[in-house]
């Protein structure tokens, strides 16, 4: 008997350290193709009992389930999503990591269960099978070595149980896991993992590492610095990478580029540690700064998911600088908004407010919302275009059942449905928004069900009563090369290895302005806009009619010493005796005529000189009002008169006597007045100057 504990022992021995040397070659390539410095191992004692607890409730919905011909395994009802409670975001990463991995490697631990006699286990209910197989793999993961107890941790019944039932079978275990990978030649486990997955594990372990910089704490210049101090050097773009370089992002100016070899020396600065540089995928990166790049002064943002707080974190920094708001969408629980706020405040944000609807639920008339200009919209995807969808999945908190999605390599038609109604429904809700200037759709999917077709079937469906219109215009980064994309004015990356994935959509609200603004407004908006080069402006119909006014002012006071403009062309004929009496009438209608008198004085003028009259009016004005007769006397005395001018321009518009016979009765009146004229100058002025040639200068 001792004699048989010993071989099984050397067994198990030789078992265990076979599989240490495989692995151990494994990891010897990997350092000689990296050609760079040593990688240390890290010694694995396993996880406390709640981890494995809650990725066996992961494990549990996202397992591959197998036809009845080849259903060995069983794992119990799947009924209701599981519900879990992680201690933090490292638990919850290594939870999820841990179910991954159980998933991918499903096959082979079920065949060293069934190999080793390990299962069926009649103590072990279907419930605990995907407990059982999660602990299996982090048991090969230690090489078959005892797990250790960690101090202060919360103990699992099912948990110890399971573990010590496998721990008993390792022996076994070890070498259904040897005859596995002799069967198919498999240097390393890593040969049953599925091809999709393997090639995409292999782009995300090269796919350069983008961090964005909180300006709130450090510039960029002081970043650079601190950089280049750590003895890493800027290089123009990621093709001219080494291994202690960086890039500043082509498209985001405030993200630094680095080689995936950099990424755990970067987590363990304390630029990452002070939240001054912060790891994220660059499509989010992206779809901010297309948000922040569509927001006038003051305007508000609406984020419609939670996602990743650093995404919201992202679009506070950016508007940290004007008067912006960043309302959050989603935030149900008490203690997620506790997390979040401490989150935003231990970064320096302060411009988010938590809103406990869901997008859907938000009512576009909500007067919190009433400065909104900007909806950023990143609704649940496949994921199957970003770099790695794990991390994505982990940050953004999505459901555990993409990691499915990502193990096959594609989604299902109906899920793919699904996820599609979900799109559209939202983004018309958000098109239902009429003080939003622009919506900005983002995803990380390489379905164009998921892209082109919801955006398209949105702008199309129309939404009821709504008096704006929408159109697609092109984002503020450059286009791809792909033409089509670039017609269609979708921002488009295809994943390869040195980018992730990345669709994105920018909406904007156009009004219908042909029926609400007048012509005068457009005109004036052209104008400004120099948009009426070399075209006549029209004159707005105020100033218009203002002109028309102000034109039959004018044509009415024109009108008024029409009649008098006639008199004296028609009079031009007369000897000289005219002009004097003349004068007496020109002054008897400037008393008549207060505001023309200047007028009337200057036409006076040139009436006498033409009459070749030596008597200037301006010597006979003065005269008259050198006389003793006051004016009311002259007055009386023109009035006596049977022919006044005003009644002679009656009796010519009322009258069918001729034009010369009403001439011929003025010049009768003219000489009337003349001769009471120059009886009444006789006695004031004397008869040299009454007949003399004397110039007008020389009147004192």
């Amino acid at each position: 008997m001792p004699d048989s504990e010993s071989n099984l022992r050397s067994s198990h021995e030789d078992v265990v350290n076979g599989t240490s040397v495989l692995n151990e070659m494994k990891i010897s390539d990997e350092k000689g193709s990296a050609g760079k410095k040593p990688v240390t191992q890290i010694e694995k004692n396993g996880y406390p009992d709640s981890i494995y607890i809650n990725a066996a409730k992961i494990f549990q919905g996202i397992h591959t389930e197998k036809s009845k011909d080849r259903l060995l395994v069983r794992y119990g009802e799947n009924s209701e999503p599981p519900m879990m409670d992680f201690k933090d975001e490292h638990s919850k990463r290594v939870s999820y990591e841990l179910a991954f991995n159980a998933l991918k490697y499903q096959d082979l631990l079920e065949e060293m269960l069934l190999n080793s006699k390990t299962y069926p286990c009649y103590s072990i209910p279907d419930e605990l099978t995907s407990l059982l197989v999660v602990m299996l793999y982090d048991l090969q993961d230690r090489k078959f070595k005892k797990r250790k107890i960690f101090a202060e941790e919360e103990l699992v019944e099912e948990v110890q149980e399971i573990g010590d039932y496998l721990y008993s079978y390792r022996t076994k275990l070890a070498a259904a896991l040897a005859r596995c990978r002799i069967k198919y030649d498999a240097l390393s486990i890593e040969y049953f993992v599925p091809e999709t997955i393997s090639k995409q594990e292999k782009r995300a372990s090269a796919l350069p590492v983008c961090f964005w910089i909180n300006t709130l704490k450090i510039s960029l210049e002081d970043v650079i610095r601190d950089l280049e101090m750590k003895g890493l050097k800027k290089v123009e773009s990621v093709s001219d990478f080494d291994h202690y370089t960086y890039a500043v992002d082509q498209h985001c100016h405030d993200v630094l580029v680095f080689p995936s070899s950099l990424r755990e020396e970067l987590l363990n600065l304390d630029l990452f540690e002070d939240c001054k540089l912060l790891l994220q995928d660059k499509s989010r990166s992206l779809a901010v700064h297309a948000a922040q790049a569509l927001l006038s002064e003051g305007g508000d943002v609406i984020v419609a998911h939670v996602g990743s707080h650093l995404t919201i974190a992202h679009m506070s920094v950016l508007t940290n600088h004007s008067k912006s708001k960043i309302f959050v969408c989603g935030v149900k629980s008490s203690a997620k908004e506790e997390e979040l706020k401490n989150s935003f405040s231990h970064m320096g944000c302060e411009n988010i407010w938590l809103l406990q609807e869901d997008f859907t639920e938000l009512k576009p008339t909500d007067p919190r919302l009433e400065k909104a200009k900007v909806i950023l919209l990143l609704p649940q995807c496949s994921e199957l275009g970003a770099g790695n969808p794990m991390e994505l999945i982990l940050s953004e908190h999505r459901d555990a059942g993409l990691l499915q999605d990502l193990f096959q390599g594609f989604v299902s038609e109906d899920k793919l449905r699904i996820l599609a109604e979900t799109q559209l429904n939202e983004l018309v809700h958000a098109l239902k928004f009429n003080k939003v200037q622009a919506i900005v759709y983002c995803t990380c999917s390489i379905y164009p069900e998921e892209n082109e077709l919801v955006v398209r079937k949105a702008l199309e469906s129309g939404v009821e009563g709504d008096k704006v219109r929408h159109r697609l215009i092109p984002s503020v980064f450059s286009t791809c090369s792909n033409s089509e994309s670039s017609t269609e004015m979708f921002f488009k990356m295809e994943p390869s290895e040195i980018s992730s994935g990345c669709f994105l959509a920018v909406i904007e609200r156009e009004k219908d302005i042909s029926k609400k603004v007048p012509a005068k407004d457009l005109l004036a908006s052209a104008t400004a806009k120099e948009l009426l080069d070399g075209i006549v402006e029209e004159k707005p119909k105020e100033e218009v009619k203002k002109q028309k006014v102000k034109r039959k002012r004018k044509a009415a006071a024109s009108d008024k010493p029409k009649a008098a403009k006639l008199h004296r062309q028609t009079g031009a004929n007369v000897k000289a005796e005219v002009p004097v009496s003349k004068a007496a009438s020109k002054t008897k209608e400037k008393h008549e005529r207060p505001k023309k008198a200047a007028s009337d004085i200057q036409e006076k003028h040139m009436h006498q000189n033409k009459a070749a009259s030596n008597t200037p009016e301006k010597k006979v004005h003065k005269k008259k009002a050198a006389s003793n007769t006051p004016e009311k006397k002259v007055h009386k005395k023109k009035a006596a008169t049977n022919t006044p001018q005003k009644n002679v321009q009656r009796t010519k518009a009322a009258s069918n006597t001729p034009q010369k016979k009403v001439h011929q009765k003025k010049v009768v009146s003219n000489i009337q007045e003349k001769n009471a004229r120059q009886t009444k100058a006789a006695s004031n002025v004397p008869t040299s100057k009454a007949a003399g040639n004397t110039p007008q200068k020389k009147v004192p």
